[in-house]
């Protein structure tokens, strides 16, 4: 790996050592016990599981660092300077149907600015990592965003609605929207993953509703790193965990936040 500071090698090993149990746990996928959230939202045995060996990990070094996690919630609230932000898996809907595309995304945030992120697919074995300051990776090789600079020409990712959104019109009004005006337009069912192929170039841009923190922290960094731009929008400040997010390669940015304002299909 390219970066070597205690906290970027501290999130890499903890990912390493968390995919073990996560690889097998995806090769029995019929032995998995899993239990409903909410309808459409599933958590199974293997996100607890890869959790707790994150958390594991990243106590033994700082066990007094806050800590956001899906699973879990808030682990020493108190510290709000120095916060590991964790999503054990990623794209779970996907790993529970035995599709290879979800992400262990681990974030280290000081003071609300995320410091550097993993994103890791422990199937294909691909390491999205960066550190501000010190550009963006996959494995062992410099990643950057696109070149596009046309919004017609731009292929995007996207996500949602979930089956709870109370959104959910607004949110195809979106997508309707977006996609007379791209040449096309995907989604692949993990917001983490969504934001390392912005960053590495292979989508142009990104955009999502309802997300939570630990959904997109890791990615931030990364997708900033490799020269785009990540911003936030519509958001409510009585839930500060829950995101609108905008990322693209920066010179599509604007074309796409002003197709998301419009309040009438193109």
């Amino acid at each position: 790996m390219r970066l070597s500071s205690p906290h970027i090698n501290l999130i890499i090993k903890s990912c390493i050592k968390a995919s073990k149990s996560l690889i097998r746990d995806f090769g029995e996928l019929e032995n998995l016990q899993v239990s409903t959230k909410s309808p459409g939202d599933f958590v199974s045995s293997a996100d607890k599981r890869t959790e707790k060996i994150i958390i594991g990990e990243l106590q033994k070094a700082h066990p007094d660092y806050g800590i956001i996690t899906e699973e879990s919630g808030v682990i020493n609230e108190s510290n709000i300077e120095k916060r590991w932000i964790i999503d054990p898996i990623d794209g779970t809907m996907n790993f529970l149907n035995g599709i290879p595309q979800f992400a262990i995304s681990i974030g280290y945030e000081e003071n609300g600015e995320i410091k550097c992120g993993v994103i890791f697919n422990p199937v294909t074995n691909e390491m999205y990592y960066a550190e501000k300051g010190s550009g963006a990776f996959l494995n062992n090789t410099r990643i950057r965003v696109s070149k596009k600079k046309k919004l017609k020409d731009s292929l995007l990712v996207t996500g949602g609605p979930k089956q709870i959104s109370k959104i959910k019109d607004k949110i195809f009004f979106e997508y309707i929207n977006i996609s007379k005006n791209v040449s096309n337009v995907r989604k692949y069912g993990s917001a983490s993953l969504d934001m390392a192929f912005v960053a590495s170039g292979k989508f142009d841009g990104y955009w999502q509703r309802e997300l939570n923190y630990w959904d997109v922290a890791a990615g931030i960094i990364i997708i900033k790193e490799a020269g785009g731009f990540v911003n936030f929008f519509d958001q409510d400040k009585n839930y500060p965990l829950k995101k609108n997010i905008i990322a693209t390669n920066s010179d599509i940015h604007d074309e796409l936040k002003a197709l998301i304002d419009k309040k009438d299909i193109e």
